[in-house]
């Protein structure tokens, strides 16, 4: 069973709650990094947390959620092995973990519906690095 973490802004609050409960009725265990209401939050404070549990392998796969997705993934692709995508549908989840080994699916929490996200959770996780020609890409990412 895969390492999982989420992380969300209040933006991403709803979606973050739905996407952990989906994930406990299709039996997987998650560490949930917080936040914990829709009170304002900035998500720069649960993007660093979630980036350094992939890093340190406390998770192997991610979660994030905010308003529009920008800002949570921004902040986590400045961590060194960090690999976050934005997906709002699942083809691009589908994408993101096949052809460029994403770690963390980042979701916008207020343009998507909770089964447009559930869909996307089934991708993200159902879909494996196709490496081949897609390695050398990945592997140029880090400065």
């Amino acid at each position: 069973m895969k390492k999982i973490a989420l992380a969300a802004d209040h933006g991403g609050y709803a979606m973050k709650e739905f996407v952990a409960g989906y994930l406990m009725a299709n039996g997987y265990e998650f560490t949930d990094l917080g936040c914990n209401s829709e009170a304002s939050v900035d998500y720069p404070d649960f993007a660093h947390p979630l980036a350094t549990a992939i890093q340190n392998g406390d998770a192997e796969l991610g979660f994030a959620f905010c308003g529009s997705a920008n800002g949570i993934t921004m902040t986590l692709n400045r961590h060194k092995g960090v690999r976050a995508a934005i997906c709002w549908q699942k083809e691009l989840a589908s994408l993101a973990r096949a052809h460029n080994n994403a770690n963390i699916c980042s979701m916008p929490g207020r343009f998507i519906n909770e089964q447009t996200a559930a869909e996307i959770v089934d991708a993200f996780l159902n879909t494996q690095f196709e490496g081949g020609r897609h390695t050398q890409r990945v592997e140029k990412i880090e400065l």
